[in-house]
């Protein structure tokens, strides 16, 4: 409430001058442009001074009527400025009044009975859109990523936009031991030096691999840097905080949308420790912001809106992972702040033409919607719940230490950032040094050394992936890896087992029983063990850097390596003690005990769990992205251990340490609040301050109330009977007086600062000498939401967040009368 934006005395002041439009401010890992306007139509744009000119141009100098906000709405008023919270109470009211106005008119004719119809339909066939257009983004998206990242180690000479796999498919070359090599895909050092074996050939590949990863890298930083600032970083804590009614224009424009789409794909190529699922949901939000601006109930009601991007973000999830139904649990659970039965009704649909879409465009290649399926034949055993809980235990601990890790690491990056300005000769101003302090701007170099911070992570990621086969490989196929489920057609290191007589008669069907593991299985273990390690330290440096980064899939990649070793060893264990008491009942020598590939698949929801705090959404995600539909109990218990012992850390989520680390006002709903204190403990003006900033309904002038604004910095007033009788009549905000005052200066003729400062329904009687009124009383609210200077702060706290307050007025009565005091919580409480 208590905005830099409102310190200006006139509506001028409300604008950006040029000066401004240079100044950029960090958010989130994204840097802020206060000019930008993609999200929403700037307040000062082209189209209010055509409209103030075609009034005034009518008669000369202007109407010599009174203007009435209330009869004449004014272009601005009742909108919100960039970086402010909206007021859900009015734009719910909004809607209501919209709606009543349309069901009233359907009565009349047949054309408008039409356009009610169309009106109720437009929400689904948004979400249609919606659906569509998030669904062919994510498959394209898929489709790049994998050729540009199997780019990386070779080329098809049969056409080099085919990657690894798709040039394979028509060749007969392959054997089964060698599956994945075919003479039409060729790497660097083949293509290069003719040999494909030798420390040359292993230096070429080498070299290639990390020129790659540098280029796509620097490309993705650069575009970000250069065309959209807000497509960095995974973007759901942003939506989060767009979700519960903040306003970032631009954060879901075009522009973002273009850069995201094509940086995510260069990011992820590059072999960074991230993933794309999170910035998914950022792009299927964008894609929901522009198209609501096709309908208008959408793009004028910023409450409506919202409810478009809440299904969005099951859009997001369900693409991203082939989930629809985790993706709308995703939302309800994790995203939305503001969530009705409709809302969920209309994710759904959206959720499902957005899968629909994606799978017919099949970006894996096969034929399926999930993105790791696993067909696992053996049951899992009661016994085996007690190493999935410890994978719990272990998922837990890693998301409370990565969380820590990760934010102390950003606080670092802002020191450096702080460190690098304080040393460059072309900053100065105390002014621009406040707001550079977390930014990356672009005339200094702080721009600089994101590039310079991205280029040196990629390189140190690619110089120590590559030797190990199990870090150069990307997330998704490591952990397609890891859940994979040893059978008699597998060739790969993890299923090196050593070859037992009699094998056909061991296992069922296609599966194998337990055996002793091999040396090339040990192999792979240690490189596992390698791999752990290297992905849990560079997944902390990585995650916020200046290109778009998701979390999900490096947080399942190291649950499920630690997964998968665990499942090696009890299986090892159980092969070799299968007559002991834990074993014997159910666990046969030959038999098929242990699945480490449950192991893994376990392990994964584990560390998601506990780096986002996530649960059912969580547990439904995991059994539609794997198709393990007979193992929820598992991921429950794993999930919800690991819920439990992070929570002992510490009750934050990822999201919302990086939303309290970019102080974003943001109430979280899950948090409770224990306060003893009242609300006249908290409101302001305090017993302390000097009294407390009243308009009354019809006593002040122009020039009082534009001399009672330019002394205050507050962004409301009440409005009260009079200084004497301070009973409440409602609350006017800041922007809309200025606005409303400013454009009666050019529209009414003989308003002057002497002219009378009308809130009432009907103008009071004036001397014949006075100029002419102004009548305001369309910008009040009437009816302001009010609590007793006694309420109770964890009621009011519970106030705010359930009906989405902006402001909250605090009253006392004293005999018949009743004082106001103005309650400005919201920045208060978001700091508590």
């Amino acid at each position: 409430m208590e905005t830099s934006g409102y310190l200006s005395n006139s509506f001028d002041g409300l604008h950006s001058n040029d000066e401004d439009d240079d100044e950029m401010v960090d958010i989130a890992g994204a840097t802020l442009d206060f000019s930008s306007s993609d999200d929403v139509p700037p307040l000062c744009s082209g189209d209010f001074d055509e409209f103030s000119s075609r009034r005034v141009s009518m008669n000369g100098h202007g109407p010599s009527q009174m203007v009435d906000p209330l009869d004449d709405p004014l272009p601005g008023v009742g909108t919100y400025e960039d970086f402010n919270t909206i007021d859900w109470v009015r734009e719910k009211s909004k809607d209501r009044d919209r709606h009543r106005e349309i069901t009233h008119k359907s009565r009349e004719s047949t054309v408008a009975l039409l356009l009610r119809i169309s009106d109720a339909f437009s929400g689904w066939l948004l979400m249609l859109l919606v659906g569509l257009m998030a669904g062919a983004l994510a498959g394209g998206i898929d489709i790049a990523a994998h050729w540009l990242t199997d780019m990386k180690e070779g080329v098809c000479l049969n056409g080099f936009w085919f990657n690894h796999e798709h040039c394979c498919w028509t060749s007969s070359e392959p054997t089964f031991q060698e599956r994945d090599r075919c003479p039409q895909w060729q790497s660097w050092a083949e293509l290069f030096s003719g040999t494909s074996t030798g420390a040359l050939a292993y230096s070429l590949n080498y070299l290639m691999y990390i020129l790659w990863a540098l280029l796509f890298s620097f490309l993705a930083v650069t575009l970000v840097r250069a065309f959209a600032p807000y497509a960095c970083g995974s973007g759901i804590p942003e939506i989060k905080t767009i979700l519960s009614g903040f306003i970032i224009r631009g954060y879901l424009g075009k522009w973002t949308l273009i850069t995201k789409t094509i940086t995510l794909v260069l990011a992820v190529s590059s072999g960074l420790s991230l993933g794309k699922e999170g910035p998914l949901v950022h792009v299927a939000c964008c894609c929901a912001n522009i198209l609501c601006h096709l309908f208008t109930k959408y793009r004028k009601n910023e409450a409506k809106r919202r409810e478009v991007l809440s299904a969005a973000a099951a859009v997001g999830v369900s693409v991203a992972f082939g989930a629809p139904i985790g993706g709308v649990l995703f939302s309800l659970e994790e995203v939305s702040y503001y969530f009705p039965l409709k809302t969920l009704w209309r994710s759904f649909f959206a959720a499902l033409v957005a899968a629909f879409t994606l799978r017919s465009i099949n970006p894996f290649g096969n034929s399926r919607l999930v993105l790791f399926y696993v067909e696992f034949h053996a049951p899992w055993h009661l016994v085996e719940l007690a190493p999935f809980i410890l994978l719990g235990i272990f998922g837990g601990l890693w998301g409370a230490l990565f969380i820590r890790a990760n934010i102390a690491w950003c606080r670092i990056r802002e020191f450096l950032l702080l460190f690098v300005l304080l040393s460059d000769p072309l900053v100065s101003g105390l002014r621009r040094l406040t707001l550079a302090v977390c930014a990356a701007g672009k005339t200094t170099r702080l721009g600089h050394y994101s590039v310079v911070e991205v280029v040196l992570v990629t390189g140190l990621t690619a110089l120590l992936a590559f030797p190990n086969s199990y870090t150069r490989m990307s997330g998704s196929e490591l952990i397609s890896e890891l859940f994979n489920d040893c059978t008699l057609l597998d060739s790969s290191q993890l299923c090196g087992y050593k070859q037992l007589p009699n094998i056909s008669d061991t296992g069922v069907g296609n599966t194998l029983g337990d055996r002793p593991a091999g040396e090339a299985l040990y192999t792979a273990l240690w490189q596992l063990a390698l791999a752990l390690l290297f992905k849990m330290m560079i997944t902390v440096i990585t995650f916020g850097m200046k290109v778009p980064s998701g979390l999900f899939i490096p947080s399942m990649a190291i649950g499920a390596i630690a997964g998968r070793l665990l499942g090696v060893a009890m299986e090892q264990l159980a092969y070799y003690n299968h007559d002991s008491l834990i074993f014997k009942g159910w666990c046969s020598q030959g038999a098929d005990c242990i699945t480490p590939g449950l192991y893994a698949m376990v392990g994964a929801a584990a560390c998601l769990g506990g780096v986002t705090r996530m649960t059912v959404s969580l547990v439904v995600i995991m059994f539609e992205l794997t198709g393990g539909l007979e193992y929820i109990v598992p991921l429950m218990a794993a999930t919800m251990t690991s819920k439990w012992v992070a929570d002992a850390f510490g009750r934050e989520g990822i999201y919302e340490a990086h939303i309290r680390l970019n102080g974003y006002p943001f109430l979280e709903p899950k948090e409770e609040f224990e306060q003893s204190s009242l609300a006249v403990d908290v409101m302001r003006p305090r017993r302390a301050d000097p009294a407390l900033a009243t308009l009354t309904q019809d006593g002040m002038n122009v020039g009082e109330v534009e001399a009672l604004v330019e002394s205050t910095h507050y962004s409301g007033f009440p409005v009260v009977v009079s200084q004497e009788s301070q009973r409440l009549v409602g609350f006017v905000l800041r922007r809309d007086l200025l606005i409303s005052i400013d454009n009666a200066r050019k529209r009414q003729e003989g308003v002057v600062s002497a002219s009378q400062v009308v809130f009432t329904e009907h103008t009071p009687p004036l001397p014949p000498e006075a100029p002419p009124p102004l009548r305001l009383r369309g910008i009040v609210d009437l009816s302001p939401f009010t609590v007793t200077d006694h309420t109770a702060m964890d009621i009011t706290v519970d106030i705010f967040r359930k009906l989405g307050l902006r402001q909250c007025l605090v009253t006392h009565n004293v005999s018949e009368h009743t004082h106001t005091h103005t309650h400005r919580l919201r920045h208060k409480l978001n700091m508590t």
